[in-house]
């Protein structure tokens, strides 16, 4: 049965880097403070001085993805995009996209998951590929967080940054690839994590930021507790549908949110954290975003290795989690 493979991951990031040292000179807070309840240090933020919109963030990420799997964009079938924060309403932030890198015989759309939007445009990729309606598929997680976020508020604007990451799925079946996909939901939650119509007011040292007309809300102390319940169970759930136990897992790469979320969801799981892969210390939670840059640096870095079983898991606003197993290699 054919089924989806990654065959080329990319990722972009702006060029501003805002550390927890600049964040204390715009509200109260300090860089042992973040790093204690966070594990972040510094995160990227774009610029609307420089081509760092949601769509140029996302053509960056698209054609090293591109470049790695030796495929043009006019080979794309799909372009699947999970953001949160496109460029307009519409067209879709997979249109423009799907514009700037010449994808001409692909469909192209968004997908809105919160964090989840990756795993989320992932299954449906594979589900494509296993249904034969596709064959080369490109998946994207992308936002640009600095421009829904109250910079007032230093429960909120610490956690977040910017950035792009994609990945090259092509339809396979010599066993390696996507194993398994697993994605939940529970709207009656949604007030945990959503956005509000209103503007933040911007420090005169994030003036390059460009606004959006609404604002990030959490309720961080009840998300906290909620989202390393679910990421333990839609994990748990992935790796019996695979009959695989912890110790089977290679490399997990969660979504990167919180250190502390990462840590706890690990230990319940019984996986080790040398196993785990994170990048949230340098980028902060860039959201959808967040996966697909972390398995771009892991795959460069050498970290995945052929025949290494990937788990991935991720939680967000709506609220959606998800998780997904992968064997890696060609």
């Amino acid at each position: 049965m054919m089924h989806g493979k990654i065959v080329g991951t990319g990722s972009f990031l702006p060029e501003k880097i805002l550390s927890n040292d600049e964040l204390k000179l715009i509200v109260d807070t300090s860089d042992e403070w973040i790093t204690r309840r966070t594990g972040i240090k510094e995160r990227r933020i774009a610029s609307k001085d420089r081509e760092e919109s949601t769509t140029d963030l996302a053509v960056g990420a698209s054609l090293k993805a591109l470049e790695m799997a030796d495929m043009s964009a006019s080979q794309l079938d799909m372009l699947i995009v999970g953001t949160v924060t496109p460029d307009s309403q519409f067209p879709s932030a997979g249109c423009m996209i799907q514009s700037r890198i010449g994808a001409t015989n692909a469909a192209a759309f968004d997908l809105s998951a919160g964090c989840s939007g990756f795993l989320y445009a992932l299954t449906m990729a594979d589900n494509a590929i296993r249904a034969g309606n596709a064959e080369n598929i490109l998946v994207l997680g992308v936002e640009r967080l600095s421009g829904i976020v109250n910079w007032q508020d230093r429960s909120t604007c610490v956690l977040l940054g910017d950035g792009a990451g994609a990945v090259m799925i092509s339809s396979s079946n010599n066993g390696r690839g996507i194993m398994s996909t697993h994605l939940q939901s529970d709207g009656t939650l949604g007030n945990l994590l959503y956005s509000s119509y209103e503007s933040s007011l911007l420090p005169e040292s994030l003036d390059c930021i460009e606004l959006k007309p609404f604002q990030l809300k959490m309720d961080g102390n009840k998300l906290f507790k909620k989202a390393v319940g679910c990421l333990t169970d839609i994990a748990s759930r992935a790796l019996k549908k695979n009959n695989l136990s912890s110790s089977d897992i290679s490399v997990v790469i969660p979504h990167q949110a919180n250190l502390r979320i990462i840590m706890a969801m690990a230990e319940n799981l019984g996986i080790p954290m040398d196993k785990v892969f994170t990048n949230l210390a340098r980028y902060g939670n860039t959201s959808s975003a967040s996966i697909p840059i972390a398995l771009d640096e892991a795959n460069h870095a050498g970290v995945l290795k052929d025949g290494d079983l990937v788990l991935m898991a991720s939680f967000g606003a709506g609220l959606t989690w998800g998780a997904a197993v992968i064997e890696w290699g060609s």
